[in-house]
């Protein structure tokens, strides 16, 4: 039996086709099941799903409903309902893929002069997948619902939040060269191949290489030409691609903080072999010896905070270590989260298959508090992490963020927006952003909020609505240049008419207001 799927190119062409037929695609599925049971099944509550299917383990007229219940839920059909819902393919074609196995012994047909009928299983999950001009499918293994049990050591995760989190958030320019770091089952270079023109792949696991050459062969059997090669690589961290360049690396690398205790299971998926946040530190420094000038590398990570430091703190540390092994990158860096060690614990302990209570559970609770304490961890970040190679000689600039609450779905274009804002500033001195005719954004609205009766608001806000969703509180005279910034006036010529009308120094509202354009221009609610 195959321990993953196997690329056979006939075979995946026909599985492809029998999957589109069926309507097993994102809307297709959503559609069979209902918001109820898709909800749920979003929540990794699988109940109200194996109820909308239950009819399907027999039938040979709900072809969705037979692949959801066999590859998504984990549950056995009967061969003649796969047979009908994969008829290019077969059921012999699926086990010569890897994809199931017959189980059990036969029974008869319904129609007693048909061949024996057996029950099918799959040996992998494969789900559809997609983004707005994309249908994909993404096979991994057996998620702990399906298996109801711990996942093995080399398990091969399928999409998740990670892995969205980082494609909605990765910047799209058209470039030549691509770098997946760490791809797991290929979610991120299935992404790349919509706007880069040669992708290389590479993780620790060969299993999960497996995986991702079966899910690209079968993004690549929809036409010929119709996604770029994916070349393949094994080995850690940046080991395979030393001495080349990229205009673009992203990762989703195994950034989970790890006890390294024996009684704690070591999943490839999650944990890079080494102890605390040093993976992901060890990339910050590394990634900028493969990026080519202009180059952006986007990765997701956790990071330690030790009592009495801040996060911020943290990472102007590990920026300067950066600097000082290799090339200085621009660094935007977004944390997103924080937890106490104990959130954390709760939250990985549970992560492949141990249950709350449990004798297992416990043991690793403790083994992470301890880990924590031993380095007198105080929290833990997550976020979001951008990396730039200035493309001319000047100094990086660094912008350390935070942004708890909703943002912009997808967040990519607001990055790349971001990014060319930056290094347009970081390039620019402040005469020239005075001498620009900035403009509010379509997106930003301004909000006043005053004591009733009081002639003058005591708050004015200025909100963005899309992006990271920022939120201003501006004073008199950035209140009252936005209101005039409607792209006529330079900033300068906008702010010295402000200060005739106001009586001031024009030097002085200069120097109070220029600091805060920068800062708007940065995150994009001037333009």
């Amino acid at each position: 039996m195959n321990d993953t799927p196997v690329v056979d190119r006939s075979l995946v062409a026909l599985l492809r086709a029998d999957l589109t037929a069926a309507g097993f695609t994102v809307d297709g599925v959503a559609e069979r099941l209902g918001p109820v049971a898709s909800a749920a099944l979003h929540r990794e509550q699988p109940l109200p799903a194996l109820l909308a299917t239950e009819s399907s383990v027999t039938s040979v007229d709900d072809a969705c409903g037979v692949l959801v219940r066999l590859f998504t839920l984990g549950r056995r059909v009967r061969a003649s309902a796969l047979a009908a819902a994969l008829p290019s393919l077969g059921v012999d074609g699926a086990v010569r893929l890897g994809l199931v196995r017959l189980e059990g012994r036969a029974g008869f047909a319904a129609d007693r002069g048909a061949p024996p009928d057996r029950d099918v299983l799959a040996t992998c999950d494969l789900r559809p997948y997609g983004d707005d001009a994309h249908d994909w499918w993404v096979a991994s293994d057996l998620s702990e619902l399906a298996v109801g049990g711990p996942l093995r050591p080399d398990h091969v995760l399928g999409i998740g939040g990670a892995s969205t989190t980082l494609a909605s958030w990765t910047v799209r320019r058209p470039v030549d060269r691509a770098l997946d770091l760490g791809t797991g089952c290929g979610v991120q270079a299935l992404h790349l191949t919509g706007h880069v023109g040669s992708i290389v792949a590479t993780d620790i696991s060969e299993r999960a290489l497996a995986y991702a050459a079966f899910n690209v062969a079968l993004a690549a059997s929809e036409g010929v030409g119709a996604v770029p090669e994916v070349e393949l690589l094994a080995g850690d961290l940046l080991d395979p691609v030393a001495g080349q360049q990229f205009s673009l690396v992203v990762s989703n690398p195994p950034f989970v903080i790890t006890p390294r205790d024996e009684g704690v299971p070591l999943y490839e998926y999650r944990d890079g072999g080494r102890a605390g946040d040093t993976l992901v530190r060890s990339l910050v420094r590394q990634v900028g010896s493969v990026l080519e000038p202009g180059g952006i590398a986007q990765f997701l990570g956790n990071w330690e905070v030790p009592a009495g430091r801040t996060w911020r703190e943290v990472w102007g540390e590990w920026l300067d270590e950066q600097a000082r092994d290799g090339v200085a990158l621009d660094a935007w860096v977004i944390q997103r989260e924080s937890q106490d060690p104990a959130e954390y614990a709760e939250l990985w302990a549970r992560d492949g298959g141990a249950q709350p209570g449990s004798e297992a559970h416990s043991l690793m609770y403790a083994a992470w508090l301890r880990d924590f304490a031993s380095r007198g961890v105080e929290q833990v970040g997550f976020g979001v992490v951008t990396l730039q190679r200035p493309a001319t000689d000047r100094a990086p600039w660094r912008s350390l963020d935070e942004a708890h609450g909703p943002v912009a779905a997808p967040m990519g274009p607001a990055v790349d927006a971001g990014l060319r804002a930056r290094t347009w500033l970081a390039e620019h001195s402040d005469g020239d952003v005075l001498d620009v005719a900035w403009s509010c954004a379509p997106d930003v609205t301004e909000e006043r909020h005053g004591v009733p009766g009081a002639e003058d608001p005591s708050v004015i806000l200025v909100r963005q609505g899309g992006g990271l969703g920022r939120v201003v509180r501006a004073g008199t005279l950035l209140a009252a240049y936005l209101g005039v910034a409607d792209g006529e006036l330079t900033a300068g010529a906008a702010l010295d008419a402000i200060a005739t009308v106001l009586g001031l120094d024009p030097a002085d509202v200069r120097a109070e207001v220029l600091p805060q354009v920068r800062d708007l221009v940065a995150d994009g609610l001037l333009v």
